[in-house]
Formats: structure tokens, sequence, C-alpha cells
């Protein structure tokens, strides 16, 4: 079996987590950091084969760093990374040799609702993304947005719209990742939803995907742990191991 460490693993996405790996035949839960862990130290005394990170956008970032530089296979699942972080990260996993999967969601759902973003986006220019997560999510937008942001410039076939209208109260437009509108709401009564909207003249498209609970990221996580074993670089967006 393969040992898993679990940092963040007292939060409710690690605490699910925690839960699905222990169920796993193939997997085998040795360690759960919390905050008054430190994880240089337990990766060092256990040597665990993989480490999946739940923890927060304050340190995800020197967290993987800790865990490529060991040469520890990593799930990276807390969001907040930058780009220029990502870039970063994914020269040391080729430095190390060593595999780790950036996820900004681990749902299949929503990664089918990026896809068929992309594709609809060679033909409508036109999009802005409104996304819904709960009150406790610290980072905005999420990294499911901005993935989906990405995406949608990568595929548009012409240039959208230049027009801009005028702000009467600063952010009033949302703010603009790869040239796309984003919305971020942050409400009780949400675990996580995105809208993405399309325009064209005379019709409008919209995709969207609700998370109704931590349960529809377990199948993609699985999937990830399963995937990361055979790495020696970084993947960042689970849509790139779907066949």
């Amino acid at each position: 079996m393969t040992t898993v460490i679990i940092n963040g693993a007292f939060g409710k996405m690690g605490t699910t987590s925690s839960q699905t790996i222990e169920a796993s035949k193939k997997f085998q839960l040795i360690k759960r950091l919390g905050r008054q862990d430190n994880l240089f130290s337990s990766i060092n005394e256990l040597k665990p084969e993989l480490v999946i990170d739940f923890t927060n956008a304050n340190c995800v970032y020197d967290n993987a760093k800790i865990l490529i530089n060991n040469k520890t296979k990593a799930i990276i699942g807390a969001s907040g990374l930058t780009e220029s972080q990502i870039t970063h990260l994914s020269e040391l996993c080729i430095t190390n040799k060593t595999g780790c999967i950036v996820a900004p969601n681990f749902s299949l759902g929503a990664i089918l609702m990026m896809k068929f973003s992309a594709i609809a986006a060679s033909y409508f220019s036109e999009a802005e993304i409104i996304e819904t997560h709960h009150q406790q999510k610290l980072d905005a937008p999420s990294g499911t947005a901005t993935k989906t942001a990405k995406l949608i410039d990568a595929s548009r076939r012409t240039s959208k719209n230049a027009y801009k209208s005028k702000e009467f109260i600063a952010g009033a437009r949302g703010a603009i990742s790869s040239n796309t509108n984003i919305h971020s709401l942050r409400l009780p009564g949400f675990l996580a939803s995105q809208q993405v909207v399309f325009g064209s003249p005379g019709e409008n498209l919209t995709l969207q995907h609700n998370s109704i609970s931590r349960d529809c990221f377990m199948p993609g996580l699985l999937l990830a742990c399963n995937k990361v074993l055979n790495l020696n670089h970084l993947i960042y967006g689970l849509e790139n191991l779907l066949d």
C-alpha cells in the first residue's frame, strides 16, 4: 500500500479526504497533520510516498516547495497559488524529478464544465464567470474560476470585445483574469458553484456546475492519487488526467 500523509487534515476537506484514504485498499494513511504540526519534520521522520495538502492560501506555496524539494509526491488541493508560483513549482519538479498535481477542483463535474467552457469559447468569444463559495473560503477568485478563464482565453478564435463600461463603483464589473471578467460571491448556504455565461448577438449560453457535498471531490482525489505516483513533473488541473 502507498503511504500517505494529509496536511490540513482537520478542515472540512481534509476530514472527508482522510476518511476516503482510510477506506481505500491501495493507500495507507499514516499521519494527519494540523496547524500545530511541522510538515518538514513529519515527512523526514515518516518518509511518506505521497502527501496531500489541503491547507490554505497563506501557506500552500511554502508547503508545496517543501514537498517537491524533498522529492515527495504531492497533490496540492489548497487554492491560492499564482501563475508564477505554479511555474516555479513546475521547474522544481523537473529539477527534483518528482511528481506533483495541482488541482483547483477535484469534482469531475466541475472539470467537465471547464472543458465544455473551452469548447464553447471557440464559438463565443464573450464570456463572464460567476463563482460562489462558502464564506470561509480565504481566496477570491477561486482557483477553478481562474483556471476556467485561462482555458477560455486559450480557446478563443476571435478577440474579446475591447469595450469597457464605466464603473461608478470600483469593482462593479468584477476582476479580470485572462481577459475574462470574474465575479466572486461568498455566501452561507453554498459549498461551491460556478456559472460560465457566454453571449453572442441574439443568444446566450450558460454552463453551470454545483457541488452539493464534498463527496463529489473524492473520485477525483483518488484519480489524482493514482496518477501522481507515476509522474516526474507537475500537472496543473485534473482535466489533464481525463481520457
